[in-house]
């Protein structure tokens, strides 16, 4: 492959379907749901390597650090990161990338990829790249379809052309996309044999591409292109501009482009997919053992058959006794036990929950910072406990509270504390005290990560009751900025 293939790597969406450990606050890409890494991490490294450039990635504002953070623990770095002001589908994403690409190479190769598939084999995938390389580069918009395994009514499908071969090495003729279908229809298909699914990751020069949204979808061109031209540069990220942004329609790239194109190819892959979209997706990834059951290292399956116990607390431990195709994953504020059958009902299951007001819908008691994170222990009416987590030289904002007062005791590590006009050093079991209404920060100047035990007490204790004087990530007032 002599032109390098630019990576996008695609980090929006909710997650809901792997609730609890996958919500809005913290969504399933970023989740270690396979293994040591992140989703996120595992598709940049497979999008990396002899022939690829570095990535590149559209997200929402909230999880920016944590795409950096991420990145930086697998030793990469981005081209570009351009943050979103709204999430409008995938379309408008990668027209975004496509515009910013192409200022720079017009006939630059873009790989398109969702940041939350599970594909075992880099290698195979990373080959199939290859193979489908020179039609992109000839002008084609290459679709990559996975052989399927089973009658699937999740997935969308792609009918190959007549006399296309859905087992060949390199791409065939795409016929026509075809919507979700019902069981009996998915049975039909995959009994034919020239259907594949349709995994929504493509490659495409980005000229090739904002051409076919110059013809196919103007609509959605003119305000993308006003976005990235007035879009800024916010520390290493790139803004598009929210009130062009406003103006841009939500549809995937599937509506928008991919369903009118007639230059479509199809790279067809069997070496294994999944974009893991529910629980039951996770256990048949995930190698069930002799009897069927898959469990973490904090769960036990006693008499169980085809059953996912999955504890993500080292101090809960979760024993299943007698089940069969049960699912029951359990967090530390909220456990999920369902039915294999019903685990795409996980979303009604966080709808009901955010109609009820309940924090455990969206947000997490652990919360990631670009500076670190932090946890919250125990909360009552009018306190909180914290274990805060602040990375090596990195400092939270200059910032004082309407409504509550801190109490600080350091645990590990090495705090630097200013408290209004006082700067000084709490070193491990020292403690420190924060006034309502008191500027102060705290950061650490060690090498180690810090850790210090937080009590808050007040009338009000939401993470917006924060007001920034002074922030070296640029967040600006709120909870996370």
């Amino acid at each position: 492959m002599t032109n390098l293939i630019h990576p996008l790597l695609l980090c929006g969406g909710s997650g809901t379907r792997l609730w609890p450990l996958s919500r809005k606050s913290y969504p399933k890409q970023f989740a270690r749901i396979m293994g040591e890494e992140s989703l996120f991490q595992a598709a940049a490294r497979r999008l990396a390597g002899p022939g690829f450039a570095a990535p590149m990635v559209v997200t929402g504002n909230d999880f920016r650090f944590i795409v950096t953070e991420q990145l930086a623990a697998c030793e990469m770095a981005p081209r570009a990161i351009l943050i979103e002001p709204e999430g409008r589908n995938t379309a408008p994403a990668v027209l975004a990338a496509a515009l910013v690409l192409i200022a720079q190479d017009p006939g630059a190769l873009m790989l398109v990829a969702p940041s939350d598939h599970v594909i075992p084999d880099s290698d195979a995938f990373r080959a199939a790249v290859a193979a489908a390389a020179p039609r992109a580069l000839a002008g084609d918009l290459v679709t990559f379809g996975i052989t399927p395994t089973r009658p699937e009514t999740g997935y969308g499908y792609l009918e190959l052309a007549a006399g296309s071969d859905a087992g060949a090495a390199t791409p065939q003729t795409l016929a026509r996309f075809v919507e979700k279908p019902d069981a009996l229809r998915a049975a039909e298909m995959v009994a034919a044999g020239h259907y594949l699914w349709n995994a929504g990751i493509f490659l495409f020069t980005a000229e090739t591409l904002v051409a076919a949204f110059r013809v196919h979808a103007p609509e959605v061109l003119a305000p993308v292109q006003a976005a990235v031209e007035q879009a800024h540069a916010d520390l290493g990220f790139v803004r598009l501009s929210p009130v062009a942004w406003d103006q841009v329609p939500d549809i995937s790239i599937d509506y928008a482009i991919m369903e009118k194109a007639a230059n479509l190819a199809v790279m067809p892959f069997a070496a294994g997919w999944s974009d893991l979209g529910g629980w039951d997706a996770v256990w048949q990834e995930a190698g069930p053992d002799a009897e069927g059951n898959v469990c973490s290292s904090h769960a036990t399956a006693i008499g169980c058959s085809g059953t996912l116990l999955r504890s993500e607390a080292d101090t809960l431990e979760l024993v299943g006794i007698g089940l069969t195709d049960i699912i029951a994953v359990a967090t530390p504020d909220a456990v999920l036990v369902a039915h294999k059958s019903d685990s795409q009902r996980v979303k009604d299951a966080v709808a009901a929950l955010k109609a009820q007001g309940r924090l455990q819908a969206t947000a997490f008691p652990f919360d990631h910072r670009p500076w670190g994170w932090f946890e919250s222990l125990v909360i009552g009416s009018r306190f909180q406990v914290k274990r805060i987590v602040v990375h090596p030289g990195a400092a939270l904002s200059l910032q004082s509270h309407h409504h509550r007062s801190e109490h600080w005791i350091v645990v590990e590590g090495t705090a630097r504390v200013t408290v209004d006009q006082e700067v000084k050093l709490v070193t491990e079991n020292q403690s420190v005290y924060i006034p309502l209404g008191a500027v102060h920060r705290m950061e650490n100047p060690g090498k180690v990560p810090m850790v210090l035990i937080e009590v808050q007490t007040g009338s009000y204790l939401g993470e917006d009751d924060i007001i920034r004087y002074e922030d070296v990530y640029a967040r600006g007032q709120g909870a996370k900025g």
